[in-house]
């Protein structure tokens, strides 16, 4: 799944806007009718995508490139200043060349405390592990994983509550990383594509009630 984060020089979005538009991002993508229903154009690209290891690739894009990639098909979140947009799964190869030319290194963003209180419950709280240093399109592209495991692997009331309040994400700041991990409902091991060795623990998610 490509990820394409809009990144102005002028007025850059913040580090963990960015994350949490991104969670929220994959989650409305794959709750799409086009992805979700039967038929739906997306489906079978998301079960042939979800029956495998998934990997989600974030790109960066600014000026021009931005209208652009809003024109093919994906869904678009804006959150705190931050604009992701999420793109149905498909093999490299078959890449959209709009997307395909856009960066992939060097997304790295500042500012990771979000201003503002956290969503109203339900939401995804998200938790980055804390002795892993990632850039920050890592760190959206982990961000995704977590949440996309807690849609498929949550409660499914809870689940059911929080896509249809949106399927807002929040980056926990104020809990010890272990208390994190006993929180958690689901762990993301990363892959070790790139930045991470094989298997690192690099996010965890649960969701917030009412």
């Amino acid at each position: 799944m490509q990820l394409v984060v809009r990144a102005e020089k002028a007025d850059p979005p913040n580090h963990g806007a960015v994350c949490e538009a991104a969670a929220t991002a994959v989650v409305r993508l794959l709750t799409d009718p086009r992805a979700a229903e039967p038929g739906g154009e997306w489906r079978e690209a998301v079960r042939e995508w979800e029956s495998r290891r998934i990997r989600k690739v974030a790109r960066r894009a600014r000026g021009v490139r931005w209208p652009e990639v809003q024109a093919l098909p994906g869904v678009t979140v804006e959150h705190a200043g931050a604009q992701v947009r999420a793109f149905p799964p498909a093999p490299v190869s078959d890449v959209p060349p709009e997307l395909a030319k856009l960066q992939v290194a060097g997304l790295d963003l500042a500012g990771e405390e979000v201003p503002g209180p956290p969503p109203e419950p339900p939401y995804a709280a998200l938790a980055l592990n804390p002795d892993v240093t990632v850039t920050t399109g890592k760190a959206a592209a982990q961000c995704g994983h977590a949440a996309q495991h807690l849609l498929r692997q949550g409660r499914r009331k809870d689940v059911a509550a929080w896509v249809e309040a949106g399927a807002p994400a929040r980056l926990v700041r104020d809990v010890p990383w272990r208390r994190c991990v006993k929180l958690a409902t689901v762990v993301v091991r990363d892959g070790g594509f790139t930045e991470v060795p094989p298997g690192t623990m690099t996010a965890v998610a649960w969701i917030v009630r009412k």
